[in-house]
């Protein structure tokens, strides 16, 4: 399944398994090798507590595609954009 945010756009599958796994990219139109690091790290900070706060974790690969106004969002930005987005997954998900 797919969801658009304008920070970024994440793709979801179930895994079989009891764990979520995330990968994080960032393309260059996002900005310089370090300043697409630094989206990296930002994002999968803000997935990782997230998901750490979620009480029913059901087994999902997500990738997550970093846009380029994320480079200057605030971190309290990113997680309500990270709940937002992993709470729409679980409710699709839930659905079928």
């Amino acid at each position: 399944m797919k969801l658009q945010h304008s920070l970024f756009a994440v793709r979801a599958r179930p895994n079989g398994l009891s764990a979520m796994r995330l990968a994080v990219s960032a393309p260059r139109s996002v900005g310089r090798g370090v300043v697409r690091n630094r989206v990296r790290r930002r994002v999968r900070e803000a997935f990782r507590t997230v998901i750490r706060d979620l009480e029913h974790r059901a087994g999902c690969d997500l990738i997550v595609v970093a846009r380029p106004p994320v480079a200057s969002a605030r971190h309290a930005e990113l997680r309500e954009a990270a709940a937002a987005a992993l709470a729409t997954i679980a409710a699709r998900s839930s659905e079928r």
